[in-house]
This record gives C-alpha cells, sequence and structure tokens, in this order.
C-alpha cells in the first residue's frame, strides 16, 4: 500500500494575450454586417473564445458539465436549513436523471459526470448502472469535512488530494468545454468565508440566506461563521484558506479548473461556490480567469462583490441559486452563439454591402490664419 503523503503539481497555465490575433478578431467582428459593436457583449465573448482557441474560428467540441459534491461538518452547527443526509439524496436523484442540471444537460447536449467528492454517506450499488447516462465517479476524500468551527474543515493531505482528483476527472474528459457546477448543503458558508479572506470583503456582507434561511437561521449563521474566520485567522494564503474554510468539492473544482486551462477548454463558471474555486485557482495560477466565462449573477448575497473582485461580467442574471452547474448551462445558447456569430455572419465584403460612413477625426487645435 502507498502511503506517501500526496504532492502538488501546478500545471501550467499559459495566458490568452495575444495582441496581434485580438486585433484579427476584432478587425473580423467589425468587417461582419452590423454597426460597429452592435452585437454587444457578444463580441467580447467571441473575442475570448478566439484567444482561447488561438483562433479566428471557433469550434466547441463535445461540451461536458461535472458536478463535484460533498458534505461539509460545519452543517452541525445550524448554518443550513436542510440537513447533510440531502447531499446523498441530491446525489442519487442525479443519477436517476430527475435533478435540474438533468434536465438542462439533455436539452443541451451535455455529456454530464456527477462526482462524489466527499458525501457523507454511500450511494446504493446500483446508482452507478443507471440507463440516465450519468457518468458517476467516486472520488471521495471523506464522508464529509470536519467541522471547521472546532479545527480546519480538511487536512493539507486531504486538500492536495482533492485538487489532484480534480485534475484527474479533467483529463480523462473529451472535448474543449466544461461546466463547473457542485452540490453540498452548507457549501455557502465555505464559499462566504473564501470570499471574505481572499478578496478582504466584510464577512456580514459575503453571507446570505443560503437554501432559504429564517431571519433567527441567518443570525446563527452568522454568528458561527464570524466564530470560524477568528478561529482560522492565519489561515490567508489561498491553500491554507481553501484546507482550513473550504470542502472537498470547491478544492476538486479547483483542481478541475486549473486542468482544464492548462488544456485550453472553455471553462463556463457557475454560480457563488463554483465562483469561490475560481477566486482559489485565481490565487494559484493567476492567468487561469483567461479560459473563464462567468455564466450567471448568483441571487446569493456574496456574489455580485466576488465578480467584482473577479473583475468578472456575467452573462445572465436570472436570480438563480440553485447551484449543480445549472447557471452555466442556461448561458450556453450565448457562448454558441458568439461562436457563430464570428464564424458565419458574413462580412461587409462577402454580402457586397456598402460600409458604413465614418467621419473623419478632426484636430481641436486652434488654426492659425
Amino acid at each position: 500500500m502507498n502511503t506517501a503523503a500526496p504532492t502538488l503539481k501546478l500545471p501550467t497555465v499559459v495566458s490568452t494575450a495575444n495582441p496581434v490575433l485580438e486585433a484579427q478578431l476584432r478587425h473580423t467582428l467589425d468587417n461582419k454586417t452590423k454597426p460597429l459593436g452592435a452585437l454587444g457583449r457578444l463580441e467580447s465573448l467571441a473575442v475570448q473564445l478566439g484567444l482561447i482557441q488561438g483562433s479566428c474560428t471557433v469550434t466547441l467540441d463535445q461540451p461536458q458539465a461535472v458536478v463535484f459534491a460533498a458534505d461539509h461538518g460545519l452543517v452541525d452547527e445550524g448554518v443550513s436549513s436542510y440537513l447533510q443526509a440531502v447531499t446523498l439524496q441530491m446525489l442519487l436523484n442525479m443519477t436517476q436523471g430527475g435533478a435540474a442540471v438533468n434536465v438542462l444537460t439533455r436539452q443541451h447536449g451535455f455529456d454530464l459526470t456527477v462526482v462524489d467528492a466527499g458525501v457523507a454517506g454511500q450511494l446504493p450499488p446500483e446508482a452507478a448502472d443507471s440507463n440516465t447516462h450519468v457518468n458517476l465517479l467516486s472520488r471521495k476524500i471523506g464522508f464529509g469535512t470536519r467541522n471547521m468551527s472546532r479545527g480546519p474543515a480538511m487536512t493539507g493531505a486531504q486538500t492536495l488530494s482533492a485538487i489532484n482528483a480534480g485534475f484527474d476527472v479533467v483529463r480523462h474528459l473529451p472535448g474543449n468545454v466544461v461546466a463547473f457546477g457542485e452540490a453540498g448543503i452548507g457549501n455557502t458558508s465555505s464559499a462566504s468565508l473564501l470570499l471574505s479572506r481572499l478578496c478582504a470583503v466584510q464577512l456580514d456582507d459575503a453571507v446570505g440566506r443560503g437554501a432559504g434561511l429564517s431571519d433567527a437561521q441567518f443570525d446563527r449563521k452568522l454568528r458561527v461563521l464570524f466564530d470560524v474566520s477568528r478561529r482560522h485567522r492565519a489561515a490567508q494564503a489561498p491553500l491554507a484558506a481553501l484546507t482550513a474554510m473550504g470542502g472537498f468539492e470547491i478544492a476538486m473544482l479547483v483542481g478541475a479548473m486549473l486542468q482544464a486551462a492548462s488544456e485550453r477548454r472553455v471553462i463556463l463558471v457557475d454560480g457563488f461556490i463554483a465562483g469561490a474555486a475560481a477566486l482559489v485557482a485565481r490565487g494559484l495560477r493567476p492567468n487561469v480567469t483567461d479560459y473563464m466565462v462567468f455564466t450567471h449573477r448568483s441571487a446569493e448575497a456574496g456574489h455580485r462583490l466576488m465578480l467584482i473582485h473577479l473583475q468578472a461580467q456575467p452573462l445572465l442574471d436570472l436570480e438563480m441559486r440553485l447551484g449543480e452547474g445549472t447557471g452555466a448551462l442556461m448561458a450556453w445558447p450565448l457562448v454558441q452563439s458568439a461562436a457563430l456569430l464570428l464564424n458565419e455572419m458574413a462580412s461587409f465584403d462577402t454580402a457586397g454591402m456598402s460600409r458604413p460612413h465614418v467621419e473623419p477625426a478632426h484636430d481641436d487645435v486652434d488654426t492659425m490664419v
């Protein structure tokens, strides 16, 4: 049996910055049969996709959706209106094809992989034999994290193992697009703590009501998270904060995002919890956000601030807060549209159309007579 401690070798993530290609992409879009900039942020998205793929033609191939699921020991402190057992029930629902993510992956033609990263229970053996075309993987690091109000949520070895598992999951996926989501009762607490710690956001601005807490439950959640933050005040660096206050699914998301970026895949980032993983991943490899499309703004209170710190404009704001990658999947048609408009929309030359008249620039300098 191999008892060696896990190590972490981060993949190389290169910047997509390419001024020559970016100028070509913008020139291509500017010469489409439309007024300059008329497609708004779809044009910026098309440029991003072209830079990710290093080409003026974008191909979106075999899109994948991956949901990482895990439990959080902090739920014992009453920070959620749901019991920890619900995570296992959610996971079983996905394997049976009945969750929102199943509906949306079927609609949009995504392959779905569901990963048990650390659920506090065991799926029945028949779950893996479902006929719903869901790829179920067990990468269980433990049966839920420890209660972070009493000590670190994970050991350092568990954090590294989870990140490495995220690398491995993505390595075995086909295609060049991956949408990342999560499931786990209590994980908005971890996301709020990571946002507060890594972005210096006031904790009471980072904490929301999760899955619908009452006023009394919300007050309790705030008190618990302030205590947790004080207990782990020394955990300032991304990996240290992740170990102290994160979760197995968040750590796996970090690894998965880094691996996807190293393979120059388009990364569709879902909501608040996936965004927390993006913050950690950015802390480890800053270029990773070049590959990220931030698909929607969650109704969770801290997500607006998180997106500001990520310097990201989400594609949608539908007041969703479900997780599971559902926001990423809802935004997929916009990503497709941006690619198709870049690839297929006629130029003024190919359409035989007159270009718009542009007034020449004038100097604002007084002319001496």
